[in-house]
């Protein structure tokens, strides 16, 4: 099963990772204030459960799932609900939050919660335990874990891939998570083949990350067939599809998922992070972040509360240099910049790389001179160039029917484009005209 086969395409830019692969990990202390959207994953918002002048508790749910692609919100501190209203999002809207204020003399811990011994329970209580904790995939998707742990009957799942490859530029928060927790990562990793009933796992871990790979090996549980597997640096290899076809040689058809060949994907982080559900009963109120850059003063891998706002965090690595220009939520090739300091950091913030002039100066955009290598660096075979002209145009239908929603946005295209045309951009902008063009006919 396990070919090594690697992908096609791809780009291979530089990973930056330098700042902060060293650095360990470590807390950040709480602010005065946390901004908690009950819009942090993929699928329906959570169902608000609090009001203002409410007093909550760190681990508190203030938020309910609403349906099953839906995940719970939790208290991240100690304090009282200062409102529940319109606050700026990390995608550039405005969403419904809950702001706390937090207790300033509290010692932020956690009310005893009873965590059951999770070797006796079904996989059904596998599954509810990791929804009511709040658990979505920590890698910039936030898709809630309990849908994973959940296939169809007729799924025939065999694998289960453990994805630390982290391939975008600048972040290390999974290296830093694998490196420093790796018998955390295992315990995850054995939960979830229980649940879902499979022999096998493989941690795919690129090349760049050696300590990772090694102390990963080293920790292997005897009882569990567990491979951990060195990949070839190249982006994007952290993509689940690609990832699938670097280690099996399987391809996602389009329009399925990867349980249709019979694989499970999860995030190294959010493994780790459905190990210390059951080691602690604490939910999903923190996470790691990577605070990285030339332009942030003292590059950090920090444990953040989740809803912490971005000037509290910024402020907490020293501040910024004189030049900054961006601040991104991600990484450099598919992050999302930022243009408020009060936005929170969400449960899918894998990191926030500052970025300075030298970094982000502007070129010039040229007409298209049809070299192809848009066309070579698609992982998923795409045609860029044509997709790329009808969005000049506002042909999205026809967009559409050329495959665009096999468009990870990626940014590979636009990477290698030597004139310099934004064409990630361009269809993202594709991809929403048509959201709101099928929400119109509904």
């Amino acid at each position: 099963m396990i070919l090594r086969s690697g992908f096609r395409h791809g780009v291979h830019p530089a990973d930056s990772k330098h700042l902060t692969e060293n650095v360990p990990i470590r807390r950040m202390g709480f602010p005065t204030e946390v901004v908690l959207p009950l819009r942090q994953h993929a699928g329906k918002p959570a169902r608000v459960l609090v009001a203002r002048g409410d007093k909550v508790e760190r681990g508190d749910k203030i938020a309910a799932a609403d349906g099953f692609i839906s995940a719970p919100v939790h208290a991240s501190a100690t304090g009282t609900v200062a409102g529940v209203e319109l606050w700026p999002h990390p995608d550039g809207s405005m969403a419904e939050v809950v702001r706390v204020t937090v207790e300033r003399y509290s010692p932020q811990i956690p009310r005893p919660r009873l965590v059951p011994r999770w070797e006796g329970l079904s996989p059904e209580e596998v599954v509810k335990a990791v929804q009511e904790a709040g658990v979505v995939g920590l890698g910039g998707a936030a898709f809630p874990t309990h849908v994973k742990l959940s296939p169809p009957p007729d799924a025939d799942v065999e694998l289960l891939i453990v994805n630390g490859a982290e391939c975008e530029p600048y972040l290390t928060t999974d290296h830093r998570t694998m490196a420093e927790y790796p018998e955390r990562v295992h315990f995850g990793t054995r939960v979830m083949m229980q649940c879902l009933g499979v022999d096998r796992a493989v941690i795919g871990v690129e090349k760049n990350k050696p300590d990772a790979i090694d102390v990963l090996t080293a920790t292997i549980p005897d009882d569990l067939d567990i491979t951990i597997l060195p990949l070839t640096v190249k982006y994007p290899q952290g993509a689940e599809k690609m990832l699938i076809k670097a280690i099996t040689g399987r391809e996602v058809p389009s329009g399925k998922l990867p349980m249709h060949v019979g694989v499970i994907v999860q995030n190294a982080g959010s493994i780790a992070t459905i190990a210390e559900v059951f080691e602690t009963g604490l939910p999903l109120v923190e996470r790691i972040v990577t605070v990285t850059g030339p332009g942030v003063k003292r590059p950090s891998n920090l444990v953040v509360p989740v809803g912490s706002k971005l000037r509290d965090v910024l402020d907490f690595c020293g501040g910024l240099t004189d030049d900054v220009t961006e601040v991104l939520f991600g990484g450099p090739m598919m992050g999302a910049p930022q243009t408020d300091l009060d936005v929170p950091i969400i449960k899918g913030t894998t990191g926030v790389v500052v970025l300075t002039r030298a970094e982000t100066e502007r070129h010039p955009v040229y007409p298209c001179i049809h070299c192809g290598r848009c066309l070579d660096a698609c992982p998923v075979f795409l045609n860029p160039q044509l997709l790329g002209s009808l969005a000049q145009v506002g042909r999205y239908e026809e967009m559409e029917a050329s495959h665009l929603a096999d468009c990870m946005v990626c940014g590979a295209c636009s990477y290698v484009c030597p004139s310099n045309i934004p064409l990630s951009q361009m269809f993202s902008l594709g991809k929403a005209a048509l959201q709101k063009m099928a929400t119109k006919v509904a």
